[in-house]
């Protein structure tokens, strides 16, 4: 059995934690009589997922399919 931390925010459940659940498993949740202060966006934290989209670069990205091809011709290139 696992318990994690979260807040119903009006609309849905938000964890305050990563879980580590599988597809179709029960959960049990138990609603306190606490409250949370307010969430402000800014502070939630991401996933590592999306912790470094504020720094990709679009334009970086379509270069990647190919990278090791690059590497490997710009190293070994007898030419």
């Amino acid at each position: 059995m696992l318990a994690l931390q979260g807040y119903y925010d009006g609309n849905a459940v938000q964890t305050l934690e990563e879980i580590h659940a599988k597809k179709n498993q029960k959960l049990i949740i138990t609603i306190l009589d606490e409250f949370i202060d307010d969430i402000d966006e800014g502070t939630k934290s991401l996933s590592a997922r999306g912790s470094l989209a504020q720094y990709a670069n679009p334009e970086l990205q379509k270069k990647e399919a190919f990278a090791w091809e690059e590497a490997v011709k710009n190293n070994h290139d007898n030419t």
